[in-house]
C-alpha cells in the first residue's frame, strides 16, 4: 500500500502539504504495527518532550459548528454583514481578543491556546463531525464532497476506539466515555463516535442521560444501536445496580452464560471505582453551581470526575445533535441558549484541573466540526438571519498537557473566510491527540478483515508546544 504527498495552492496562495489517503474505498485497513512510538522516533520530534503527555482527553463538541467569528476568531473591523452583532472584548492576555459572550473564558486565556487556521474541506455535518472525530476524512467520500453518509462499520475509528485498540484494559474502567448523548437524528446516526472498522469491541461507552436532571441515573450506559448489551434488569439504573444489586451481579455473571461485551459489561457494573464517577450528586454544592446547573455544565463536572476515575478520553457534546448549526436567529440563539453555559461550564472545568492538579496532564479541546459563514444570510422562507455552515476555516482551543496557554496559532483573512497563515487539518488535530496520548500517529493497525493501514497521517500542531 502506498502512500505519498503533493503540494496544493490553496485559493488563497498558502501552500499546505497534503496526504493522499491510501485504501479508502469500502472497508478501511487497519492493524497494529506499534503500540506507540520507539524512544528514538521520539527523540526525533522537536517537541518530544511532550510526547505522553497526557493521561487525559476532553474533548468538548459543539455539535453542529459554532460561528468562529462569533466566539474565538472575533473581526470587530469587518463589515457588519460579516462582524455580526457582537462586540469583541479582551481578555487576560493583551492583545487577545474573544467574542463578547465568552467573559469567564476571557479572564482564562492564559491556559488556552486558540488555533485560528483550522480547515479542511468539507461542509456536511456527518462527514466533517467523522473528521473532526477521528482524524480522518470519512472513507469512500472525497474530502470536499458533502455526503451525509451515516455511521458504517467501514469508518475510521473514533480517539478513544484507538487507544483501546492499542491498549486494551479489563480494570472495570472504559477507555473512552461519549455523554450525555448520542450524536444521532434519527434514521442518522453519526459516523465518528465509534470504533468503526476496528470492531464493536472497541465502541465507545455512551452515556444518554442529562447530569442535570436531579434524577439522573446512568440506565443506559450501552453500546451503540445494533450492538447493545442485553439490559440486566428493565429500567434499572447503572447506580442502584452498582449501590444495591452488586452481589447479585456478581452472582450472575459467574452463573450465566456471558458473551465478551456482556462480560464487560457486568465488570463496568460492578466496579465500584468506574461506577461512583457517576455520582455528581455527591459534589459539594458550590462546585456543582461554579459549573452551572445545565446540561452543558453538569456534563462537564461528569467528566472531570471521569477522568479521576481513570477514563483517558471523555467526549462530552455540548447539545444535542446540530445544535450549534445557527442558520436562523445566529446571535439571540448563541447569546441566550448557547454561549453563556458554554462559557461557565469550560471555565470551571479548566478552574477545576488546574486546583486539583490534573490540567498538566489532561489535554481539553474545544472544537465543533466546522465554523460559519463569514457573511450573514438569511435562508429562504425564514426572516431571522444566521450563518451557514463554513469548513474553509475555524478556530479549535485547546489546553493543558503541555499546550502553551496565552497564545494564539495562525489567523483567518480579514472576513474570517479563509486561512492566512498556515492551514491546519482535523488530521493534524488527531495526530496531535496521538501523540499526547503516547501514541505513534504513524502505526498501523489491523481492521476485521486483518488488512493494514497506517492510523493517522496528520502533523502535530507544533506551536502548541512552543
Amino acid at each position: 500500500m502506498q502512500q505519498g504527498r503533493y503540494g496544493h495552492r490553496h485559493t488563497i496562495g498558502i501552500y499546505r502539504r497534503e496526504l493522499i489517503q491510501a485504501g479508502c474505498s469500502g472497508l478501511l485497513g487497519l492493524g497494529l504495527s506499534s503500540v506507540g512510538a520507539t524512544p528514538a522516533q521520539a527523540a526525533a520530534l522537536p517537541q518530544a518532550r511532550t510526547f505522553g503527555r497526557a493521561k487525559a482527553v476532553i474533548i468538548v463538541f459543539l455539535t453542529g459548528g459554532a460561528s468562529h467569528l462569533d466566539t474565538f476568531d472575533p473581526k470587530p473591523e469587518a463589515p457588519a454583514e460579516v462582524r455580526g452583532d457582537f462586540q469583541a472584548i479582551g481578555t487576560r492576555v493583551p492583545g487577545i481578543r474573544v467574542g463578547e459572550h465568552l467573559p469567564q473564558l476571557a479572564q482564562r486565556m492564559q491556559h488556552l491556546a486558540l488555533v485560528r487556521s483550522m480547515a479542511h474541506k468539507n461542509n456536511g455535518h456527518l462527514p466533517a463531525t467523522h473528521w473532526v472525530l477521528t482524524g480522518k476524512a470519512i472513507p469512500g467520500i472525497p474530502e470536499d464532497l458533502g455526503v451525509d453518509r451515516i455511521r458504517s462499520r467501514s469508518d475510521w475509528p473514533s480517539y478513544g476506539s484507538a487507544l483501546h485498540y492499542f491498549r486494551p484494559r479489563a480494570d472495570g474502567v472504559p477507555s473512552a466515555v461519549n455523554l450525555p448523548t448520542y450524536l444521532q437524528e434519527p434514521p442518522l446516526l453519526w459516523p465518528g463516535q465509534y470504533a468503526g472498522c476496528l470492531g464493536a469491541r472497541h465502541d465507545p461507552w455512551q452515556i444518554t442521560d442529562d447530569p442535570n436532571r436531579p434524577e439522573f441515573r446512568v440506565e443506559n450506559l450501552s453500546l451503540p444501536a445494533g450492538f447493545a448489551v442485553e439490559r440486566l434488569e428493565a429500567r434499572r439504573s447503572l447506580l442502584d445496580a452498582v449501590n444495591a444489586r452488586q452481589d447479585q451481579l456478581a452472582a450472575l455473571s459467574e452463573t450465566e452464560t456471558l458473551s465478551n461485551r456482556q462480560q464487560t459489561a457486568f465488570t463496568l457494573l460492578t466496579s465500584g471505582r468506574f461506577g461512583n464517577a457517576f455520582r455528581v450528586d455527591r459534589e459539594p454544592t458550590s462546585v456543582r453551581d461554579r459549573y452551572g446547573r445545565h446540561m452543558f455544565g453538569q456534563s462537564l463536572l461528569l467528566a472531570r470526575r471521569l477522568v479521576e476515575a481513570g477514563v483517558p478520553i471523555v467526549q462530552a457534546n455540548m447539545g444535542i445533535v446540530q445544535t450549534w448549526d445557527t442558520h436562523v436567529d445566529n446571535w439571540k440563539v448563541l447569546k441566550n441558549r448557547l454561549l453563556p453555559p458554554l462559557d461557565q461550564g469550560v471555565s470551571a472545568l479548566l478552574d477545576d484541573l488546574e486546583q486539583r492538579g490534573m490540567l498538566d496532564d489532561t489535554l481539553v479541546i474545544v472544537t465543533g466540526e466546522f465554523g460559519r459563514t463569514p457573511k450573514v444570510s438569511t435562508l429562504a422562507g425564514q426572516t431571522l438571519p444566521g450563518r451557514d455552515h463554513w469548513a474553509q476555516v475555524f478556530t479549535s482551543a485547546f489546553a493543558g498537557a503541555g499546550v502553551r496557554g496565552g497564545q494564539v496559532i495562525g489567523a483567518s483573512d480579514a472576513q474570517g473566510g479563509f486561512p492566512a497563515t498556515e492551514a491546519f487539518s482535523p488530521d493534524d488535530l488527531g495526530a496531535t491527540v496521538y501523540h499526547l496520548l503516547g501514541i505513534d500517529p504513524a502505526s498501523e493497525v489491523h481492521d476485521q478483515e486483518n488488512r493494514l493501514l497506517r492510523l493517522n497521517t496528520g502533523e502535530v500542531i507544533q506551536p502548541l508546544f512552543a
